[in-house]
């Protein structure tokens, strides 16, 4: 029977005082964790299965509580998600669930909150890939690395390889603002990987290491590798990823 397999983490890294990173992978969802050991689950390929990053936005208050609201929100609707425009209205939904909790037009302390957010939706025989943010999804093949996320970043200077800067995100702003959602569809087939990240992972560790581990390593093995990696490089940020397999036996 074809199944998709997922290994997770999130963990604080090693400069930031909490996790303000959130994981959804279908029904299970992880808030706020402290934990280097990755998780793998296994899904029968069939129903909609969602895996998603949500980043909680920092130096505002409130990203993890605005992380935490999105995936599981989205864990509850996640079996739904069979089409582009479901997801475009889930993740609209989300910005607008994000808004009214943080209370922005009555001067809630939580009034700027906000949190980036991307992932794919495993259907039989498509992927849906989608995200508001600088969270990334990439493909992995035999030809590398490619990522299939939008970064919602400004233009990177020369010399420049990261930016902390978001163009758009869940909430964030005082007043209500609306988003645009990117969202792509793309064939599947067993064999297909994915890697779904935060950016604590991807500002320190290099395409050319996160590529290198993503063919060494499988499951379990490839996330611990992937999280060791951005320790190894100072661990500046949170660090949360998936890593997802399409088998067919």
């Amino acid at each position: 029977m074809p199944y998709v397999a997922v290994s997770a983490l999130s963990h604080p890294g090693l400069l930031r005082e909490r996790n303000e990173d959130s994981l959804v992978i279908g029904p299970w969802i992880l808030c706020a964790a402290v934990t280097a050991n990755p998780q793998t689950l296994v899904f029968p390929l069939g129903t909609p299965l969602v895996v998603a990053v949500a980043d909680g936005l920092g130096g505002q208050p409130g990203g993890d509580v605005a992380s935490a609201l999105v995936v599981r929100r989205i864990a509850a609707i996640g079996p739904a998600l069979s089409s582009e425009d479901a997801v475009r209205d889930a993740l609209n939904a989300c910005n607008r669930a994000v808004y009214e909790v943080a209370g922005g037009d009555e001067g809630s302390e939580f009034a700027t909150m906000g949190t980036t957010v991307a992932g794919v939706v495993v259907q039989p025989d498509s992927l849906l890939v989608f995200n508001v943010g600088d969270s990334r999804v990439l493909a992995a093949s035999r030809d590398g690395l490619r990522q299939v996320s939008v970064d919602d970043s400004p233009p990177l200077e020369p010399g420049q390889r990261t930016t902390s800067i978001v163009t758009q995100c869940l909430g964030g702003a005082p007043g209500y603002s609306a988003i645009h959602p990117h969202v792509t569809a793309a064939s599947l087939s067993p064999g297909d990987r994915y890697l779904i990240c935060t950016d604590g992972l991807t500002d320190p560790v290099t395409t050319d290491v996160l590529d290198e581990v993503m063919r060494e390593h499988d499951d379990g093995r490839a996330a611990f590798e992937l999280w060791k990696a951005a320790i190894t490089a100072g661990g500046p940020d949170n660090i949360t990823l998936a890593v997802v397999r399409v088998a067919d036996e």
